[in-house]
């Protein structure tokens, strides 16, 4: 019952609703003007500030309205034990959506709010990194299901006995980006091979890249002279991740060797679009990565945020352990890390990236 209490009084409070109201009025009277959408541009950026308000608004009141709901739980609860089920159904929810409230808060920049874009590659290793690079796909797309993100699978490379040499896969909802770019990096794994005869512990690593799916109201300058473009069918092992055409596509951006291909669309024409909106994302991600390798103070930072950087191992084996090297965060449950459960790793990642800009 302590716990419960404590959980009440430390849950609503994210929000001034009556102030966004009075934004949102602001919001509403400037859509309503006659040259709103002059500047498409500025217009859209606006209506997404409104969309998030509407959220924040709809997410604090249904906070409110779950407490007054607990509030008279607890009154009963102390002698109905099913008042006091009830209860501890409640409050363990109201936990949940607390803990994702304040991981999103923690998401201010420009492009968090965005899609995101992301590659999976195994590293050296053969086999073994390979059929790791699936269960780190299997592990993000089991994390987006739990938060009811749509995934897609854009580009899925099948590896020669297990796993795979390569894959890129779409994740739509909100803030996909800012929550995935906290684990961008190297992961290594530390197990008994299933692969090896004589039951050896092997390590692996592969690497997740993210990169925020650009709109068409971001401007990204792309040349076709700059552009090589290969046709191909798509063969190979990959289950439903595969659609056998011979329509496949692989776009070269010759200037920065960029690659990107989509095998996955029913038609060339379709594939050739999707590879294009990747390349696009991935091109606008390197001006900004490179905007913020000017920047003095991302520069002393480096180490913490870069994409090579090894940022968690995954031991199975001669103990199980999940740690993130950059937090020093540890979990012991590993087949629940794997099975999607990453959301304490993310947040943990996003407060000490926030304590660590505010002390510059």
């Amino acid at each position: 019952m302590k716990s419960c209490a404590r959980t009440l009084s430390n849950s609503g409070g994210f929000f001034d609703v009556a102030a966004g109201r009075e934004e949102l009025k602001r919001i509403e009277n400037q859509a309503s003007s006659p040259d709103f959408w002059n500047d498409q541009a500025a217009a859209q950026k606006l209506l997404q500030k409104r969309t998030i308000l509407e959220k924040k608004i709809q997410r604090q009141e249904q906070f409110e309205s779950q407490i007054a709901d607990a509030a008279v739980l607890f009154e009963f609860a102390e002698e109905d034990e099913e008042s006091l089920q009830e209860l501890r159904s409640l409050v363990k929810r109201l936990e949940h959506e607390v803990s994702v409230a304040e991981t999103e808060m923690l998401l201010g920049g420009d492009n968090d709010q965005l899609n995101a874009i992301c590659t999976i590659h195994p590293g050296a290793g053969g086999t073994e990194s390979q059929d790791w690079a699936e269960m780190l796909l299997r592990m993000y797309l089991k994390w987006a299901e739990q938060r009811g993100f749509k995934t897609e699978i854009i580009d899925y490379q099948p590896g020669e006995e297990a796993g795979l040499k390569g894959v890129t896969f779409r994740v739509e909802g909100e803030y996909a980006y800012g929550l995935l770019a906290a684990e961008a990096g190297v992961h290594r794994l530390v197990r008994i091979s299933p692969f090896d005869q004589a039951a050896r512990r092997h390590t692996s690593f592969a690497s997740l890249f993210v990169y925020p799916e650009v709109d068409e109201n971001i401007e990204v300058e792309i040349n076709d002279k700059d552009l090589r473009v290969d046709t191909y069918r798509a063969t190979g092992a990959g289950g439903q991740h595969i659609n056998t055409t011979d329509s496949a596509v692989r776009i070269t951006h010759i200037p920065t060797g960029i690659v990107v291909q989509c095998q996955n669309q029913r038609s060339q024409h379709q594939n050739r679009a999707v590879a294009m909106q990747v390349l696009r994302s991935r091109l606008y991600e390197l001006e900004l990565e490179k905007r913020k390798a000017e920047t003095a103070e991302l520069e002393a930072n480096k180490a913490d945020i870069s994409f090579g950087s090894q940022i968690r191992s995954y031991v199975l084996a001669p103990y199980q352990l999940v740690k993130d090297t950059r937090t020093k965060m540890e979990r012991g449950n590993v087949d629940a890390v794997l099975a999607g459960d990453i959301d304490d790793f993310i947040k943990a990642y996003l407060l000490a990236k926030k304590a660590a800009y505010s002390e510059v």
